[in-house]
């Protein structure tokens, strides 16, 4: 394998895990408190990708300064996610918090299959895309490749963000740790007098900007379209079980391992593209069934 080639496909898979990170981190947040797998959330990111889209050419359209094209992206996230997520918890989530783990997914899956309705009837089924932001920043050579600096420098920098910011709310901040009191036992932190209810809000919050939020940064190199969010929901699916539920941490590496792995096995063996991530859940799976991460719990009498 060429070096050049060997540099491309680190590259594209350094983008990719970023992006994928920052869906499976609001997957993994989302269950560690409140021990929901949340299959809506992958609309989150197919939302967060339109609407960013929309309003990078509501920009180009009004003949608006260039350089809001970045800033939008990340108002898109904020928005959908954190109005999105805020439905589903008051409507929705809260609703089942205590119900059969199978009812909660079926709930979801309808909320999921909802949204995604939703999206046909407002955006339609032709593809939506938006580059303003990757033209502006340019490209950059490395090893003889030339590369995007959005895809390069900006993915990287803001999964890396996401997680040191996340990292440092659940253990700097009062209500971080009143999160992290929750996710060890919500009937004690209850009777300690933490409001259960507004911290489930605000990770459903959070975790939707953070679902959002990936689709906002995928919306200038990916085309949108209907099952889009699918995809990803089944890819950060395939990162928090490898890395464990719950984990942050571990989601960090299990979605660098998903996106190196798939990015080179495009540029050596294409077929295995689609099955690479899931061979590798599985691969992990068979040898730790509860993830790489993740300790076995204690029981609770």
């Amino acid at each position: 394998m060429e070096p050049a080639l060997i540099a491309l496909a680190l590259m594209d898979g350094v983008s990719y895990a970023a992006l994928l990170f920052l869906v499976a981190l609001g997957l993994t947040l989302i269950f560690g408190v409140m021990r929901i797998l949340n299959i809506a959330h992958g609309s989150l990111y197919a939302w967060g990708g339109y609407f960013a889209a929309t309003l990078g050419l509501a920009i180009t359209g009004f003949a608006l300064p260039p350089w809001l094209a970045l800033p939008a992206l990340f108002v898109a996230a904020i928005v959908i996610g954190g109005l999105l997520g805020t439905v589903l918890e008051f409507a929705l989530l809260r609703r089942i918090l205590d119900k059969d783990p199978i009812l909660q997914l079926l709930v979801t899956f309808a909320a999921f299959m909802v949204l995604e309705d939703l999206q046909r009837l407002i955006w339609g089924v032709q593809p939506v895309f938006v580059s303003d932001v990757v033209n502006q920043l340019g490209t950059l050579e490395v090893a003889g490749v030339t590369y995007t600096r959005y895809q390069l420098l900006v993915l990287p920098a803001v999964a890396v963000a996401a997680f040191v910011g996340l990292r440092w709310f659940l253990g700097r901040t009062a209500l971080g740790r009143q999160v992290t009191a929750v996710t060890h036992h919500r009937e004690i932190a209850t009777a300690m007098g933490v409001n259960t209810h507004r911290v489930t809000w605000l990770t459903i919050a959070l975790g939707g900007m953070l679902g959002a939020l990936g689709g906002a940064l995928a919306s200038p190199t990916t085309s949108f379209t209907p099952g889009i969010g699918a995809d990803m929901m089944v890819l950060s699916f395939a990162v928090v079980a490898t890395a464990g539920l719950g984990q942050i941490g571990g989601a960090a590496i299990a979605a660098l391992m998903i996106g190196l792995a798939r990015s080179f096995s495009i540029y050596l063996m294409p077929e295995l593209e689609v099955l690479m991530p899931y061979l590798i859940m599985v691969a992990v799976l068979l040898i730790r069934p509860e993830g790489l991460f993740s300790t076995v719990a204690t029981r609770r009498i």
